[in-house]
């Protein structure tokens, strides 16, 4: 997302272009500030060019950038004491470069750190041996990739072993290949979650609903599950969800066909149950991997006997869910 062409058209003519706003960036960022410290920040789905114009559309001097991951990052390199910053621009049919802003022992603390362009040999996709060779020199990974590239992008990043913050849509936690990565531990959901607005290009339709032209004639859509997926520690993770349900089989129904009861809301989770349950997927938002331990996901979990189709309840069809079991004390 965020403004990489070769990213936010997939193959199948997806559209998945969408910019976020510096506003999302910096409500979500302002959790991790210590983290960035002498540390080499790589954004490998964010186009750092100009607009079409080249013209300065911010009125700080900063430039038309499609990116506010750069612009978020830029405008707080010293404040934030951030060794390295790379963004790379794809090209889907010529040499792609890459922006570079570097700390140095005479660099200027006041005013904005100067950028530096150098041209790539490749096309500045994220999956490109140059990427994945700054990818490894990066300490954290900081952007806001196509969502229809999701099931390849975080696994790509996770293995990489880097930290990491993401934005993405909490669907794709449930996805076959990026759901284990939950389970074990090594990715876990950030602060802020839910319905966000992203600016969209000029060419995008207009809808009925979750649409807006503001003052400036730019077209915006809103879209919900939007979550930051992270592997940094955060203290959000460590606080027990307060419970205060108790179980009855009347309220909580089992699957026709797995050993679990359902649970249709995250605060609906009983207190005295210990065996699993099925949660919907925004009980990722309130997970404590020191409260609850997380089996599968319904389809996916091994010991489904119609593995790769969703639960059932008197024949009914299930939302998603994600199986999980309560931690004894």
């Amino acid at each position: 997302m965020a403004g990489n062409n070769n990213l936010h058209m997939s193959k199948v003519g997806k559209t998945d272009e969408f910019y976020t706003q510096l506003s999302t960036i910096e409500d979500e960022l302002r959790h991790y500030r210590n983290y960035f410290k002498d540390k080499i920040i790589f954004c490998n789905a964010d186009d750092p060019a100009l607009g079409e114009d080249g013209e300065d559309h911010f009125g700080d001097g900063l430039g038309g950038y499609t990116s506010n991951f750069f612009r978020y990052f830029q405008l707080n390199f010293h404040q934030l004491g951030i060794k390295k910053l790379i963004t790379t621009h794809y090209e889907a049919d010529k040499s792609s470069y890459k922006f570079e802003i570097v700390s140095t022992d005479t660099s200027d603390q006041i005013g904005f750190p100067e950028c530096v362009k150098t041209p790539l040999q490749g096309n500045g996709d994220f999956r490109s041996p140059e990427c994945l060779e700054l990818l490894e020199e990066c300490d954290i990974v900081v952007t806001n990739p196509p969502f229809s590239l999701m099931k390849e992008y975080l696994p790509l990043v996770i293995n990489s072993d880097k930290q990491f913050l993401i934005l993405g849509n909490m669907n794709h936690a449930i996805i076959r290949e990026i759901f284990g990565f939950f389970k074990e531990n090594r990715v876990w959901l950030g602060y802020k979650s839910g319905h966000f607005w992203f600016r969209v290009p000029d060419y995008y339709e207009v809808k009925q609903t979750d649409f807006k032209i503001d003052e400036n004639g730019r077209k915006w859509r809103r879209m919900g599950n939007i979550c930051w997926f992270t592997n940094m520690d955060i203290n959000k993770r460590h606080q027990p969800l307060d419970l205060f349900m108790r179980y009855t089989q009347e309220k909580y129904p089992k699957y026709d066909q797995y050993d679990a009861i359902n649970v249709n809301k995250t605060t609906d989770i009983p207190d005295d149950y210990d065996g699993i349950m099925g949660v919907p997927i925004t009980f990722l938002d309130k997970y404590s991997p020191e409260q609850f331990e997380m089996i599968g996901v319904d389809r996916y979990v091994e010991d489904n006997p119609h593995y790769g189709r969703r639960f059932t309840i008197n024949g009914k069809e299930t939302y998603a869910r994600i199986l999980i079991r309560r931690k004894q004390a």
